[in-house]
This record gives C-alpha cells, structure tokens and sequence, in this order.
C-alpha cells in the first residue's frame, strides 16, 4: 500500500517584483498552512519523505507543516521536478520514487496537482485550492505503478474555518 499526499502551497503574493519562483504566500496563505497542517497533525500521519517544489510559496507552505508535524528534516527534501504545472513531471516524479516508502507528502502547484489527483484518484476535484491537501492511496507495491488510486481524504481551507 502507497500513500501520496499533495499539498498545494498557499495563497501568494501578486505585488511584488519578483519572478514566479520567488513569489511570497500571503498572510491568508500562512493562516491556511497552519490550519491545514494542524488538521493534519491531528490524524497522526507521519510521512516516510516529504518533498517540495524549491518555488517561495511552496517551500514556505511546506515548511509551516515541517514544524507544525515536528517533521525529521533530514527525510525533507526540494525537488525541481515539482516545479511544474502539467501533472506529467509530477507522475514522473512519482513514479521514480524510492519503493521503500510507503507514505510520500508533495508540495507543489496547479494546475498539476488538480490534473494529477483527477487522473489517479477516485473522486472529482474541480481545483485544489491554494493550501488543499489530498491523500491518495494505491494498492500497489512500486511506485512506478501509480496509475489508480482512492482519494482518502480532502483538506481544504474552507472547510475548517
């Protein structure tokens, strides 16, 4: 049995200078990360590895939950395959991970994770929204066999405030 958990980073700034990987969260983006991650805390899951797109909002909404989960960061770990926007290099990365984990959290982007979570999981998403969590899980023992999975759970913001 695999577990993958997507998180998609939280709301950004739009009002600054910066480029797309150096865009800041917003104080809603923050609020929601902390809200998000303390549901989450609550199920006592604790990932094998956690990896992050290396954009701002992604590592800062990733990070939020690194302490709020008390989290080994020696098992943390950027990606720049998560800097993506498809779903294809996010299934790629998936795919390519190590066998030897069974529970896998992502923080990444959409329209990736929205595209990702409708093709392998069991349940329509319209748009995982800034800050969404999505626990999938697979029947499988190899990653690379990652195609079809039931959508376990949905954290979303809205829903706990």
């Amino acid at each position: 049995m695999k577990n993958l958990i997507f998180v998609r980073h939280g709301k950004s700034a739009w009002n600054y200078d910066v480029n797309d990987k150096d865009r800041p969260l917003k104080e809603r983006g923050i609020n929601d990360g902390l809200l998000v991650s303390g549901k989450f805390k609550t199920l006592g899951i604790t990932p094998d590895a956690i990896y992050s797109s290396p954009a701002n909002r992604a590592l800062h909404t990733c990070t939020i939950f690194l302490r709020k989960l008390k989290y080994d960061l020696e098992k943390f770990r950027l990606s720049e395959d998560l800097y993506e926007f498809s779903g294809e290099g996010v299934m790629e990365f998936v795919h390519n991970l190590d066998d030897s984990l069974e529970t896998v959290m992502i923080f990444g982007h959409n329209y990736a994770f929205t595209n990702v979570v409708n093709q392998w999981g069991s349940e329509s998403i319209d748009n995982v929204p800034t800050t969404g969590l999505v626990h999938l899980q697979f029947d499988i023992d190899f990653w690379k066999s990652a195609r079809q999975g039931k959508t376990v759970r949905t954290i979303f913001p809205k829903h706990l405030k």
